[in-house]
């Protein structure tokens, strides 16, 4: 069994870039997102992409159980124990129905309630990041085999500049508590962004925080949040305790995601 963090995240990347083969189909289409029971969209690239990333993780690590999103929608939960994976096969539906390119694939790897690696892929841009012990920008087109040691470089958070924050918040889902744990705080910029790759700006040193305090499940922040932890990064909860994995639901509750740990002292 792998246990290598930086060797599952590249085999999180790979299963991650041949899962956009299809979504790429479907963006190219005339395909069309539908309702869930919840309310949220869905579409036919979610599904393929699901059930490739599900087989894929079944061969891969037979013994680790996978919750994923379209699967748990339909009540579909594995018993987990201390090590299980997340999936999100489409974050940022609501985009990739708009056309727009702010969609990606998410895996996340928790261990002891702990993201400890994750792969992101945002396939309409090329871009793959990667965490394990170390965070990776890969540029990688869909369905190519990944190589790390090509088109790719070393991420870190930045140092954070006083009194100067950059903040990150959703483009499709603001809410008035984000808003206002954002208005409390000396931030100079606020850019939005879709998905999961709100993470990644945090992680590559382009904004220094990303609050959310509407309502989010796991498997959109699992990978995030590994690939921010290798970064430097941390992701705690709304309170500024530590944030961990597999509550009730998988609904994660309110979190701020940080580039630089000492922030919390300024924030909390």
């Amino acid at each position: 069994m792998v246990t290598d963090l930086d060797e599952i995240a590249r085999i999180f990347g790979q299963i991650a870039v041949n899962a956009a083969v299809p979504i790429m189909d479907f963006f190219n289409s005339d395909g069309e997102a539908r309702r869930k029971t919840d309310g949220s969209p869905v579409t036919d690239a979610d599904l393929a992409s699901e059930r490739l990333i599900l087989k894929a993780l079944a061969s891969e690590f037979p013994d680790i159980p996978v919750v994923s999103e379209e699967a748990a929608s339909e009540g579909h939960f594995p018993e987990v124990n201390q090590r299980f994976i997340l999936v999100d096969p489409l974050d940022g539906t609501r985009e990739f129905a708009r056309r727009r390119t702010e969609f990606a694939v998410n895996i996340g790897l928790i261990d002891h309630g702990i993201a400890v690696a994750g792969a992101i892929y945002a396939p309409a841009l090329g871009q793959l990041w990667l965490g394990g012990s170390v965070a990776l920008s890969i540029r990688i087109a869909p369905g190519a085999m990944l190589n790390d040691e090509l088109n790719s470089r070393k991420i870190s958070v930045r140092t954070a500049p006083t009194g100067h924050l950059k903040a990150v918040a959703s483009r499709s889902h603001p809410d008035r508590q984000t808003g206002e744990f954002l208005d409390r705080l000396a931030i100079e910029e606020r850019v939005s962004a879709g998905s999961s790759l709100k993470f990644c700006l945090v992680a590559e040193g382009q904004a220094d925080i990303y609050p959310r305090f509407g309502p989010t499940m796991e498997w959109d922040v699992a990978a995030g949040d590994a690939i921010l932890r290798a970064a430097g990064g941390i992701m705690v909860a709304g309170d500024g305790s530590p944030f961990h994995y597999s509550k009730p639901g998988y609904h994660t509750g309110a979190f701020v995601a940080l580039g630089d740990p000492s922030l919390i002292k300024s924030v909390f």
